[in-house]
């Protein structure tokens, strides 16, 4: 596969206008998340594994090297088919995270496993990310970790073990401060017991794919107690990872669908899903679409009306841009909540929203923990996407019905789908 962890020039884009409802059928690469689930798992495992139509984009290649690096064999020569052959961990070893807040979050702990140092950096604003909990929690159990700022730039110090046990975790600013503990957990002498305690976890489906995964990989895994996650020590079984569609990159297209009074369906939609498939159908419905699956996949109708939404989207704060954009174009008030967190995700998405949505002429109102977006006619401008592929995806669907939309760089969608900008444009104009 191409080298997507270059460091690349921004690609400014005028986003396409729909001149009519947009019929589209779109195939995407696997989700992010499961993607960099089965990476980890698969590394630490007992056998050889394989990842069935995995995602190929900046994230999942960060992951795939920072994890060859420190000894498994992991081959992406084929996208369709990843091979993950497991080896000694070993340094030392350099991680460069991106920005890629899974990679950040879920190596370390398996670095603690790795004998010899492994040093970890990104993009500058990873530095800012929170990442402190995990350090805290990981030298709880027995990992020397050097990191003067209790963030990126960092050196994972291995033994080639971990003790594990019992950590108590704030983790209120990113539910992959217990992932990652999670993911590296058998492989510690102790196992490990997480207890969260503070502001509720955000992302919660995103958890519940970690607990799935994990016990499809061989893993007891007991999550009965709120806010409690017990891991048991035990070696984890090399398998086949058939890996869903991308739900979290599908939405933009959903979302086009209601904004021209289209359809737009997703194949290969699995009928039994470990993403928040209906959460998401039910925003849809509040905000006047209508989805259903079917034998061909997962299929979202609009009627051209987009309604204004009240909801607290802490559990699927990933859609938040996308669902932002389609109340700048609603027909009534929103009131987006819930999502204080994402101000630490690629960028603090509830200013960069307020910003530039107001820039396009909408009043926004940003609060701490959400925004509220109060429609008004709209017009052309520049849309900063602060390097961020989900500031991209809310600027081109606030495009399909605003002439002169011009993106500072769609390039940054290559974080999870460097497609993005053709399939987007084949979608408006009907052409493949």
């Amino acid at each position: 596969m191409a080298n997507l962890t270059a460091t690349r020039a921004p690609l400014p884009w005028t986003a396409p206008t729909a001149t009519d409802p947009v019929g589209w059928t779109v195939e995407l690469p696997g989700s992010k998340s499961m993607t960099a689930r089965a990476l980890v798992l698969s590394a630490i495992a007992s056998g050889p594994s394989t990842l069935l139509r995995p995602l190929a984009a900046r994230d999942t290649e960060l992951m795939a090297a920072g994890l060859r690096g420190m000894g498994p064999h992991v081959s992406t020569v084929n996208e369709g088919r990843w091979v993950v052959r497991p080896r000694p961990l070993a340094g030392p070893a350099h991680v460069d995270v991106g920005l890629a807040g899974t990679v950040m979050r879920f190596v370390p702990p398996v670095a603690g496993l790795a004998d010899g140092p492994v040093t970890f950096d990104g993009d500058p604003r990873a530095r800012t990310r929170p990442l402190g909990p995990l350090l805290g929690a990981l030298r709880a159990i027995g990992v020397r970790i050097d990191s003067p700022t209790d963030g990126l730039p960092l050196t994972v110090h291995g033994t080639g073990k971990v003790a594990g046990g019992e950590v108590v975790i704030d983790a209120s600013a990113s539910s992959q401060l217990v992932s990652g503990l999670l993911l590296a957990a058998p492989e510690f002498e102790r196992g490990i017991v997480v207890r969260h305690v503070g502001p509720p976890v955000p992302s919660a489906p995103h958890l519940r794919m970690t607990v799935q995964m994990l016990r499809a990989a061989g893993a007891a895994v007991d999550d009965a107690t709120p806010d409690v996650w017990t891991v048991e020590p035990g070696r984890l079984s090399g398998r086949g990872w058939e890996i869903e569609p991308d739900l979290s990159g599908a939405v933009p297209f959903f979302a086009a669908a209601l904004v021209t009074g289209g359809q737009v369906t997703l194949v290969g939609w699995p009928h039994r899903s470990a993403q928040p498939v209906d959460r998401l159908r039910a925003l849809l419905q509040q905000m006047g679409g209508e989805m259903t699956v079917t034998t061909e996949g997962l299929t979202v109708r609009g009627t051209g009306v987009v309604h204004g939404l009240d909801a607290d989207l802490s559990d699927v704060s990933e859609l938040t841009p996308a669902l932002a954009a389609l109340a700048a174009l609603a027909d009534s008030p929103s009131r987006l909540r819930g999502v204080a967190h994402i101000r630490g995700h690629e960028t603090d998405r509830l200013a960069a929203l307020a910003r530039e949505l107001s820039g396009l002429g909408a009043d926004v109102t940003e609060s701490a923990d959400g925004l509220e977006i109060r429609p008004r006619p709209l017009r052309g401008a520049v849309f900063e996407t602060y390097d961020d592929h989900r500031m991209a995806h809310a600027a081109a669907v606030i495009g399909l019905a605003v002439p002169g939309v011009e993106l500072t760089d769609v390039a940054c969608t290559s974080k999870t789908l460097p497609e993005f900008p053709a399939l987007w444009s084949a979608m408006v104009t009907g052409t493949s």
